[in-house]
């Protein structure tokens, strides 16, 4: 049986983000306090301060799906910037310059916080330039190195931070946080209420919890029940949601949902017999790209890091709210980008969903792909690697053809 109408769960995910824009928009507009985070900032703690915030990396989604993308770099490159480096991180920034009418949504309003990690050596340099602007501050936060983590840290990550990330690193990011804080009462006169963190913190364990099962229900499922460009809104809007009741409802939707699509016998592509995994940032400006090799090639993409580090990447227990944020933020990056524990998970997530390949975007601020290309190589997986951004139409063009001949000369029919 095919079912062709879209994810439930996905349509109310982005409707209910619309709705949610436009009214802190206004309230931006009107005076009220907003926040720019990077996606490896401690949100949790602005949503206890209700301090609402916008995640960069979704808005970076959402001017490449609007196809604002080309002018926001042009933007950039007219503030005498590089346009050629981080596209992704810094399409916000060029956004800002466009005129409302040309701005997805009408644009953002101006922050008045700007929170990230010192990622790489351009994140904290995209930051400071909001810093610059009028109206908006930067709080920035230490990038520590990765440790040597155990082998099979998603089972244990969960309840043993310590040993998976060091003490050491998670105690230097809890004093910051706690420092966050107190810049942020000092500014806008809340304070923080520990039990409330807390609570926020049980809200997304429930959350992590709900897309651990959802991951297992697709990992097994044969064939695909549901489009991976509808799990991935279904995710990732609740993911910037996290610490609500919304988003833990959201999340066991959309788990009740595959489960009955899976039920029911429902096939994305029934003459399935190819599966495919997209390992790096969604390509928003194609995003049927991910549907284009269903007919000619019997191949679908069945798996991307966004529902798999929901599950895998936040779920974190501990007495202490700071420093257990501390522990959910930490080593975030070197889940998806640090080998060995990027590899191995990536390898792990694999073999699990029967991918009979991969193909492997590789930005410039990506370390350790060729490790996380060799893990997969080694367990029978062949990859294709693409460089480019994903933000930047002038590095991913060809994508499709590229593709399309990597699945008849290296992809064999399962």
């Amino acid at each position: 049986m095919t079912r062709s109408p879209r994810l439930d769960s996905a349509v109310a995910a982005t409707t209910y983000q619309k709705e949610w824009f436009a009214r802190t928009s206004a309230a931006a507009r009107a005076g009220a306090p907003l926040a720019l985070a990077n996606a490896d900032a401690p949100h949790e703690i602005l949503r206890a301060l209700d301090i609402p915030y916008v995640v960069n990396q979704w808005w970076s989604s959402i001017i490449s799906a609007k196809r604002a993308g080309p002018a926001s770099l042009a933007a950039v490159a007219a503030l005498g910037l590089p346009d050629d480096s981080r596209q992704y991180d810094v399409l916000p920034l060029g956004a800002q310059l466009l005129p409302s009418d040309e701005a997805p949504w009408g644009g953002l309003p101006e922050p008045r916080f700007a929170i990230a990690e010192r990622g790489g050596d351009v994140t904290h340099k995209i930051f400071e330039q909001w810093g610059r602007r009028p109206g908006t501050e930067t709080f920035l936060l230490s990038r520590t190195g990765a440790v040597p983590a155990p082998e099979g840290w998603w089972d244990i990550v969960a309840d043993e931070w310590d040993a998976v990330f060091g003490a050491e690193r998670i105690d230097l990011l809890r004093d910051e946080i706690v420092e966050l804080t107190h810049w942020l009462a000092e500014r806008t006169g809340r304070g923080l209420d520990l039990a409330v963190l807390a609570g926020i913190l049980d809200l997304a364990n429930q959350q992590a919890e709900w897309n651990r099962r959802t991951r297992a229900l697709l990992a097994q499922a044969r064939p695909l029940p549901v489009p991976v460009t509808d799990v991935i809104p279904a995710v990732m809007v609740p993911q910037w949601h996290r610490g609500t009741a919304w988003a833990v409802q959201a999340a066991e939707r959309l788990h009740d949902e595959v489960a009955a699509r899976i039920d029911a016998g429902d096939a994305v592509h029934p003459r399935e017999r190819r599966r495919l995994m997209w390992i790096g940032r969604g390509l928003w400006s194609d995003l049927d790209m991910y549907r284009a090799f269903q007919d000619e090639f019997d191949a679908v993409f069945v798996w991307s890091m966004y529902l798999a580090i929901a599950a895998d990447g936040y779920l974190r227990r501990g007495p202490d709210p700071l420093r257990t944020l501390a522990a959910r933020f930490v080593g975030l990056t070197d889940l998806l980008y640090v080998p060995p524990m990027s590899s191995s998970w990536y390898a792990k997530e694999a073999l699990a969903h029967g991918v009979d390949g991969v193909v492997h975007l590789v930005a410039d601020d990506t370390p350790g792909s060729a490790l996380i290309t060799a893990a997969l190589e080694e367990q029978g997986v062949p990859v294709l690697e693409l460089r480019g951004s994903n933000a930047d139409p002038r590095a991913t063009g060809g994508v499709r053809e590229r593709i399309a001949s990597f699945l008849r000369e290296r992809v064999p029919v399962s």
